[in-house]
Formats: structure tokens, sequence, C-alpha cells
């Protein structure tokens, strides 16, 4: 067993947020050459998002980006197939057939044979199976070798912290499906330092550690060995002479493609080298030294992350707090969507301690969404203040203390808080409309929280706070796709004393919960300052809700809180109409919190060779399923769809085309029950491997046309 470095968590979120750190400040010039940045940006020493010369890019600073999808989506392989010790292509590129959705999700879909991914996945999705799909023999080296690996490699190492042998096994087998040649060879490099970097710090020697991967005739070696042999002689203190010199030997005018893996990685070790222990000098460099920007900045953004920790992140400018843990990873796995560093550090560290056979950690805070417990950590939460008038503002700061069974709070500092004014911070559970604004990259995503389900948080006042009133609220879109406030009760809060507040949201007629958080007021005629500390906040089991078309038909936020697998999704005549022109599709909705439930819905099959209703969906290829076809005259079957369909029971069913049938299924623990028009059709017991747990809904068809009003839930 692997020996698990004591502070192995925190090191893998300070990984976490240099990656998101380093992506999110290359993100707005991304593309641009050295030359031009100089002229038109200066040097990167900070987030340039909202300059005006590159807002056209985005002014947002959070942003739908593959290198953060597919980064984080991809090791959920890990977990879907319980953690083997030898992970193979093969399973990775069943998750990228799980988790991505074509033409939508993760990927830049730029067209085979000049989109390296998008090309990869067209052969996954034709049957060719990884490592054949990201062949130079089937693809060839032009497209093979483009700088996609090397882009995903990050998780991969730090579920191997001080085991760069399998950090490097793990990033060829999930390279290999969609890369080939020195593409792999860079990827597997790197994720040999990143996983020794948890256990070394000396650069040198994790570049040494990462070209024992490396076949002794690759390229990448060569390249790595110009660049340190540049370093180390007159440009030693001058890596822009040394970035020349990259470009003269290495540059994109030397291969073709579109991002060819070479010179990015060339940068990468540039900045790693000239870094030296700041992480601040090396996302100067690896930023203002152009080409693929973020990539390479995610990259050693993560890499100087788990090597000098948190400590080393926040020594110079402050990249933590407009970030505020943020980030989004589309898939079709729509619940887990909107997420933050927090939630996916917890997830590689669970998958590094499974995979090293180690004891789990125990969870923080008994599993709350919202615990706080690293430094630093604001996980989404920010203040609501200054608009409209009637808001005050507070500032927000990670502190330790002030938890009943953690380490770390959220304190609310608030000051001269009148009557009439109210102090509110919040965390989102869904998108913005402004996510329509992100160029290049959608955002299929669910709500995290829905109507039934139940909001806890706990609160403590400081001594000396004056006496407030604290209540949970949630902004919901409306049907303008305006946001509108409704809240839970209020408590008093005294100060030094404690308040545990739980409520359950009340039905929102299928408008999707954009946000939730904690509102303050006061009722002192003089006003108030104090500091308030929230430990937590959470919820979880199933919603109690009818997802359908609202009563009007002028919002459109409603309908992106569902999972788009299909052709077409039309919201006129019945309220969910869905189209698949070829093969299996979906609209899901939920999220892997709902475990146990029913779910109902009444469904008119159009045209279709077969359609259904699912259940504990948690992606494309993973969920079960009663599924009505045509074989036999019509039959009806129980299935559980990992990847591969097993029928769990069946029957013969004639079932109509143009009739309406009341279609349910039952998921409590590892019983599932069918019903069609009121009768029991099945009761079965999965007793297989990796039973389903939790997931969501959805309306299945295949090849053709189903409609429905509504799809009811109920937790069980």
């Amino acid at each position: 067993m692997t020996a698990i470095p004591h502070d192995y968590a925190e090191r893998v979120y300070a990984g976490v947020l240099g990656k998101l750190i380093g992506v999110y400040l290359g993100r707005p010039f991304e593309g641009w050459t050295y030359e031009r940045i100089m002229k038109e940006l200066g040097p990167i020493n900070y987030y340039v998002n909202e300059r005006r010369d590159v807002a056209l890019r985005s002014h947002h600073l959070v942003v739908t980006d593959d290198d953060v999808s597919g980064t984080f989506a991809f090791p959920r392989a890990l977990a879907d197939n319980g953690y083997p010790k030898r992970l193979t292509a093969k399973q990775v590129g069943q998750a990228w057939l799980n988790y991505i959705v074509e033409e939508r999700a993760v990927l830049w879909w730029g067209g085979i044979g000049n989109s390296t991914e998008h090309t990869a996945y067209l052969r996954l999705k034709s049957g060719i199976p990884a490592p054949q799909s990201g062949s130079i023999e089937l693809n060839g080296a032009t497209v093979a070798e483009q700088i996609g690996a090397q882009i995903f490699i990050d998780g991969w190492a730090m579920v191997s912290p001080g085991n760069p042998e399998q950090a490097a096994y793990l990033a060829d087998q999930a390279g290999r499906v969609s890369h080939d040649g020195e593409s792999v060879h860079a990827a597997k490099l790197l994720a040999a330092m990143e996983a020794q970097a948890f256990v070394e710090r000396d650069v040198q020697k994790l570049i040494d550690t990462g070209l024992a991967f490396v076949p002794k005739d690759a390229l990448i070696r060569r390249v790595v060995n110009d660049v340190r042999e540049w370093h180390a002689g007159d440009n030693s203190n001058d890596w822009e002479r040394t970035r020349a010199l990259i470009a003269g030997r290495y540059g994109y005018d030397k291969f073709y493609g579109n991002c060819h893996v070479v010179p990015n990685h060339a940068l990468i070790i540039l900045a790693t080298l000239y870094g030296e222990n700041s992480f601040q000098d090396a996302m100067r460099i690896a930023n203002t030294a152009g080409w693929d920007t973020d990539c390479n900045s995610g990259n050693v953004g993560c890499l100087f992350g788990i090597r000098t920790g948190l400590a080393g992140l926040d020594a110079g400018p402050d990249f933590r707090t407009p970030i505020a843990d943020r980030m989004y990873i589309s898939t079709a796995d729509g619940g887990a969507a909107i997420t933050d560093a927090v939630i996916e550090t917890q997830s590689l560290v669970a998958a590094g301690l499974a995979l090293a056979g180690a004891p789990a950690l125990a969870v923080a805070k008994d599993g709350a969404r919202f615990n706080f417990n690293f430094p630093g950590s604001l996980q989404g939460f920010h203040n609501k203040g200054g608009s409209p008038a009637r808001l005050h503002g507070v500032e927000l700061s990670n502190v330790a203390g002030h938890s009943r069974n953690g380490e770390r709070s959220l304190a609310i500092d608030f000051r001269r808080l009148a009557p009439g004014r109210v102090a509110r911070i919040a965390s989102p559970t869904f998108f913005d409309k402004e996510v329509f604004t992100m160029p290049t990259y959608q955002l299929v995503s669910c709500p995290t929280l829905y109507s039934g389900q139940r909001v806890e948080c706990r609160l403590e006042s400081e001594t000396d706070s004056g006496t407030v009133a604290v209540r949970l609220f949630a902004s919901v879109y409306d049907e303008h796709d305006e946001l509108v406030q409704i809240h839970g009760d209020a408590q008093e809060l005294t100060g030094g004393c404690e308040a545990l507040l739980s409520w359950q949201v009340p039905e929102t007629h299928a408008y999707p919960i954009f946000e939730i958080g904690v509102e303050i007021e006061t009722r002192d005629s003089l006003g108030v300052d104090g500091t308030l500390y929230l430990d937590y906040l959470t919820w979880g089991g199933a919603a109690n809700t009818v997802l359908k078309r609202p009563d009007n038909n002028v919002s459109t936020m409603w309908k992106h809180a569902w999972v788009n697998n299909v052709t077409q999704f039309q919201t006129r005549w019945e309220g969910l109409r869905v189209t698949n022109g070829d093969g299996v599709g979906f609209i899901a909705q939920g999220s892997r919190d709902w475990k146990d439930y029913r779910v109902t819905s009444e469904i008119t099959p159009l045209l279709a060779n077969a359609w259904g209703l699912a259940a504990r969906v948690q992606g494309r290829e993973r969920y079960y399923a009663l599924m009505f076809d045509r074989t036999e005259g019509g039959r009806v079957r129980l299935v559980k769809r990992v990847h591969d369909e097993v029928v769990l029971a069946s029957e013969r069913f004639a079932w109509e085309l143009d009739r309406k049938y009341k279609v349910e299924l039952r998921v409590v623990g590892g019983e599932i029950e069918a019903h069609v028009d009121g009768r029991t059709l099945f009761s079965v017991q999965d007793t297989g491997d990796l039973p389903l747990t939790g997931g969501a809904v959805a309306l299945v068809v295949d090849s053709g046309s189903i409609s429905a009003e509504e799809v009811s839930v109920a937790a069980l």
C-alpha cells in the first residue's frame, strides 16, 4: 500500500484550486501569441476577463471549459467501476460515452479530423473501443498528437499521491482514448510529476521522475532536455529568452494541426523551471508565454498547487476569492454540473484512498454539502448586498472553529445593519442566464436543489453580536425568468447562541431554484454590528415535485433544467415532447442524491422503436428503466444499463401508438418495482455488481417520439 501523505486532502484541494485558477486566468486570451499578449495585455499577473479588449471572449471569470469538465468528469470512471487497480482505456472510453452529450457537453465539437476529441468520440460512438479510438493508425498523427491527453491528466495524478507509476499508467490509459504518440508521452510525464509532487518539491527531481516514463527516442524527451539545457545556461534568469528559443525550434509553425502538444508541453516545462517555488511566478510565465494558455496554465497551476499547498496559492494576489471554489462540470450527469472545488476534492480523495487500499476519511460534518472544512473555502457563497437598495453588504471569510463537529466555518461579518434592510449570502444551485453568453462550451446541467427537499444549516453568533432574525431563503426563476425569493421561518439569534434552521422547500411549480442562502435582519432601531458563523448548510434525499412545463409558455429556464440528450426537445402541445432520430436518447432531471423514490409519468408513444421511463440515471449509459419495444408483437422489460444492458425482468405487452400509459418506477435500496396503469408488473432485487444507488429521472425514447405532460417524483 502506498503511504498517503498526512496532508493529502488539503494538497488535493490546492491542486484543484491551482487547476481552476490557471484555466480561468488563461481562458480569455487562449490561442494568443506571446507577442500579442505583451502588446495588448502586458505580463499576466492577475485575471483579465473584465478588460474591454478581451471582453468579447467572455467577461465571465468562472466559465464552462473542456479543461475543467474533462479533467474532473473522466476520473469518475474509477468510482463507476468500483475503483479497479488497473482501470483500462476501454473503461475510460465508456465513461466518455456515459458523460458526454454529443455536440453539447465537455468537448470542443470542431468536427472529425479537426478536433481530436470530437474525432475520438465519433470512433467510440461507432463501436470502435479505446485505445483504437485514439490511435495514430486510425486517426493520423496530426490529429492524435494534439494537446488533449495532457489537458486531462490532473485528476489521475491527484488520485495517485506519491505513486507516479500509477499516475502514468492511468494517464496512459485515459490519454489513449483520444490521443496517441507524443501527446500520450507528455501526458504520462506530467501526471507522474504531479503525483510525485505530493512527496517531492525539487523541480529537477520531478522532471526526472516524469522522464522515466517517456521512451528514449521520444520527441517529448528531447524537448524537455532542450528546455532544461537552456534554463541551466546563460538564460537561467531570463525565461523570455528561453521562450524565444522554444518558439524557434518547437513553435506552432513546426507542427500541423490546431494545437499540437509539443510546443505547449515545452511552455509547461518552461514555467515549471522558471517558476521555481512561486505559484505566482509560474502563473505569470505560463500565461504570458502564450499559445494554449488555459490548458498550460491549468496544468502548471495544479502542479504548483500540489507542490506549494494552499500557502503557495495565498502568497501573492488573491486568486481564490473571485473564484470562491466555483466550477462547472458539463456532462449528462446534470445534477453534478453545479459543483465546487471542495466537492470535487472530496471525490478525488475518496478515489485516491480506495486505490491505495487506505481507510476512507471521516466524512466532513456528516456529509454536509457545504462544510467549509478546508482553509479559505467559500464553496460558492458570496455577498448578495448592494442591489437592490434594501440589501446590506457583508464580508465573508473562512475561519477556524465555530463548528460542532468540524474544524472550520464561514464567518459572516455585518456592520450597521439597519431596520428594514437585510443581509444575504448565497451559493448557486443552478446557473445564471448569463451562462448563455459563455463562448464555445455549453453547460448541460440540472439544479442541485428541488421542491420537497429539506434544507438544514447551523449558525453561531459571536458573543458581542446584537440580536438578529435569521432564515433560509432561495431564489427561484419566475414566469419571466426573473429571480424571486422564497423564505423559511425566521428565528431570533442573540450573541453567543446558536440557531439550527430547517426548511422544506415548497413547490416551485417546475421553476428551477437558482441559489440557496441565509438572510439576516434586525429590528433594532439603532442597527447592529455582528458576526455569524455558518457551520454547514446541506440537504439530501429525493425531491417531492412535479417536473413539467409551467402553466405559462413564456419562461425558458425551466427547460434548461433538463439534460437534453435527444435530437429535439419540444415544449409545445403536451408540454414535454421528446424526439430522437437514431438510437436511444432521453431528457433527464435530478441528481445522485435522489436515492429512494417513486417516479410516475403518463407517456404517449407517438412513433418509436422503444420508449420508457428511467430512474437513478447517472448519465447516458447508467440507469434503470422500464422499456417498451415491439419484439414479439410488443414487450415490456425492466432493464439495468451500465454500458451494457441487463434485463432484470420481461413479459409480453401489446402496447399501441397514440395511447397514453401511466408508467411508474419505485426504487428503494436494491429493490426496483415497475407498474403500468396501476398494475404491478415487476418487483426485482438488483443483486448484481455495482448497483446504481441514486440518480435522476428520465423520459427515454429510441428512434422516434413520445410525449408527456409531466413527470412526478416523490421521495420514499
